[in-house]
This record gives structure tokens, sequence and C-alpha cells, in this order.
């Protein structure tokens, strides 16, 4: 069964075992492009069935569950992976179907992945192809969530994690998980898109392989987001699958996993796809407004931290996811993400504010009658609550700058008497 690396610009194809991830032709993105046909008589929905009854490693794991998908025929000891995926695909609660204004919605949750991100299903796929091309050491740019899974897989498979942040822009609790998985961690003074240039320039030019979302095998990780929800489904197609749109990583996995499983007949219909961004970093936004597919970098700015970007590197797959899905963007304010976040947290199951963009993007496409609110809607959760507990704790106590805490759990303080405590309990 044969893989090649496609250039989904100029079209040269190469061997998928090379350490290039753009075009050195033309310096286009690369698809991973798998042989659908042999693959057709070598899936189905009964073996993935079969590998949840198994205690096997690759069976286990979310990602090589469905290796034929992602990167199929490797020896078994090259896969790397953490037991990532099996996230929980959650039934939202009447209160925060209510808010978001649809009756059936559910919430993927990719925060429950080892490192608390989505970004895990990307490096068990990156990573592997780092060891498949005998790398010592890999590279990123991140905003948080990347290096914290770059970090954990480089260190579990004996690699050196090299991470560049851009300085600011980084909410703690993301660089401690960097720091703490050994990878060396370098400050840049400058925003996400120029901390990802330098990065680039230094894969070009170091012995370092690249791990950030134009690598084409972190997407093939991602892909199994989509596979896994579809799965856990019964196969079964929502009418809406919603998406927090930054570095756009994730919108372009999801259309190549929704076109795969289509022309395979893994699923009978192509589901629309909802890209929401945050007001101050939507250049796909804009574009799509234009009816352009051509970027325009803007200069980011949200208090959605793993969506603060405004050059996506991925901006060329999600157009074509949007074409391939019938799909639309929009965009919302960061007081609509974090008072989302604050019913999506209400509900018991917490987010990153990132995360917390799908459900503010499913309430305004409802306000605006683009979703219907009988329409089956699968949100994407990308980030655990921990990511950024210094939002959670500014929200609640009212501290947010030029934002309102229309949800706020404020934090009480009583004397040191079973009287003042009473006095908190309702009646």
């Amino acid at each position: 069964m044969q893989t090649v690396l496609r250039c989904i610009d100029c079209g040269k194809s190469y061997p998928s075992d090379q350490a290039f991830v753009t075009c050195p032709a033309c310096g286009g993105l690369l698809d991973v492009e798998h042989d659908l046909d042999a693959l057709r008589g070598a899936v189905s929905h009964e073996l993935f069935d079969q590998r949840l009854g198994s205690w096997d490693r690759l069976d286990r794991s979310g990602v090589w569950r469905y290796r034929e998908l992602v990167l199929p025929d490797l020896p078994a000891e090259t896969y790397v992976t953490r037991g990532e995926g099996n996230t929980t695909l959650y039934d939202a609660t009447p209160r925060l179907g209510d808010y978001a204004g649809v009756r059936k919605l559910q919430l993927k949750h990719e925060g429950e992945n080892p490192t608390g991100s989505f970004k895990d299903r990307g490096m068990a796929g990156g990573v592997t192809q780092a060891r498949r091309v005998g790398a010592h050491s890999v590279i990123c740019a991140s905003t948080g969530n990347t290096s914290a899974s770059m970090a954990s897989y480089a260190a579990i498979s004996g690699l050196q994690a090299l991470v560049l942040f851009p300085e600011g822009y980084v909410s703690l609790g993301k660089i401690a998980q960097s720091v703490a998985y050994g990878a060396t961690n370098v400050q840049v003074h400058g925003d996400f898109d120029d901390t990802l240039a330098i990065v680039r320039a230094a894969a070009e030019s170091l012995p370092v392989y690249l791990l950030n979302s134009i690598n084409p095998f972190r997407l093939e990780g991602q892909k199994t987001i989509i596979i896994e929800m579809l799965h856990q489904r019964g196969w079964r197609v929502p009418d809406w699958i919603v998406v927090p749109g930054g570095n756009l990583g994730n919108s372009s996995a999801f259309g190549k996993a929704l076109m795969e499983l289509k022309t395979l007949g893994l699923i009978d219909r192509m589901p629309r796809l909802a890209i929401v961004q945050a007001e101050g970093a939507n250049p796909l936004y804009r574009s799509f407004v234009d009816g352009s597919a051509t970027l325009t970098p803007v200069k980011a700015q949200t208090i959605a931290t793993a969506i603060r970007i405004g050059n996506p590197a991925s901006f060329a797959k999600a157009w074509r996811t949007l074409e391939w899905t019938d799909g639309v963007v929009t965009e919302v304010s960061d007081q609509a993400i974090m008072d989302a976040k604050a019913q999506v947290d209400a509900a018991g199951i917490g987010c990153e504010p990132a995360s917390a963009a799908s459900v503010a993007g499913v309430r305004r496409l409802v306000d605006e009658g683009v979703i219907a609110p009988g329409d089956e809607v699968v949100g994407i959760l990308t980030g655990h609550v921990l990511k950024d507990p210094d939002a959670v704790l500014k929200y609640h106590s009212k501290a947010l700058d030029g934002l309102t805490s229309t949800f706020a759990n404020t934090m009480h303080t009583i004397p040191a008497s079973l009287d003042a405590l009473k006095a908190l309990i309702p009646a």
C-alpha cells in the first residue's frame, strides 16, 4: 500500500519517508496521500470495532487504532504513543444546549488527551515520522499546547525538544508543562507569527525536525479527532462540526478526514464544517466574507491564546476544507468566548478559552439562522480547563480588563464559624 507526499500547489509527489515538511520544488504545503483504492479492502467499521477490545498498545491509541488512515505499514516499534485519543464525546446538558441554541449538541473534549490538548494526536503522528527519518532533535513555535505536547512526546522517544514561545503571549500553565518535560525553552520578542518564521528558518538550516502544523504528519494524527468522533456516533454523521480556528491545522485535518472517509464509504455523507475565529485574530473570517482564497495576515490579539494567530500556516488547506464541506467561517468576541467558557465549565465539562470559541460560534450561527435549532451539532473542545487557570480566576473575580463577568461564580470569605457557613447555604 503506497503512501506518498504530494504538494497541494504544484502537484509534485515524493516518497513518504522524507524529513522535509514543505514542497522542495515550490515551498507549498504537502499532503500525506494514501492509496484509497487499496485501503477500501483494508479498513472497515468491523476492524475498528474489533480493535476497541484489544489491549495492544497501538489498538488502545485513539490515533493508531486507525493507523491505515494515518501512517500505515510501519514496524510496530516505530509508532510513538502515550495512549492519546479516546476522548469523551459529551452530550451537552440542557442548560448548555439552551445557551448554544441547539437541542442536539455534543462536545468532543480533546482536553482529555495526555498533555491536555488535541496536539497529542498530532504529535503521535509527527514524532513517529521524526523517528522514522532518524531525527535527533525536534522544534516548534508555540502558544503553549504544541510545546507541551511536543516536549512530552519527544521525551518518551529520546529526542531533544527545542521550543520557541512568543514572550508574554503564553499562559504559565502551558509553559510549565514544556519546562517539566525537559525541553529547551526560548522566549522570542514578538508574536506567534514572528516566532514561527524563526522556527521555519531554523528547520531549513539546522539539524532539527519541524513539528508545527505545516508538518503533514501532524495533521494525519489530528484527523483522528473526526474519525474517533464518528466511530463513537456509530458512523452517524452530524449536520455540523464546529471547531475553533487559529493556525487552522485542525480545520485542514478535518476536511481531509471527512473526504477520505466519504471516498472509502465509511460515512454516507459530508457534514458541514464551521470554523470559529476570535474577532482579534480573524484572517480566515475576513477572507471568507470577501469570498477570497487569498490570505491577508492580521496582527492577532485575543484572550484565547491558543488561537491568537494572525498568519495561519494552514490557510490553503483550511480553505479547501470549506469547499469540500460547504463550510462557513464566523468570528466571536472575547466577551462571547469567556461567557461560553463559563457555561461549558459550569456544565462540569470545562475547557480552555480557545475551546469555548466553538460553543460561542454555535450560538452566533444559530442567532444568524445558519445553524437550525434542530440540527445535530458536534463542537470540538481543544484544551483542558487548567491550561489557563489565570483566565478562569480573573473572569470569576471580575478582574478581566474590558470584559464583563456575566456568569461570575465569586469566591466567598467567611469568619471561622459554622453560622457564617450556614448563611451561605440556601434554605
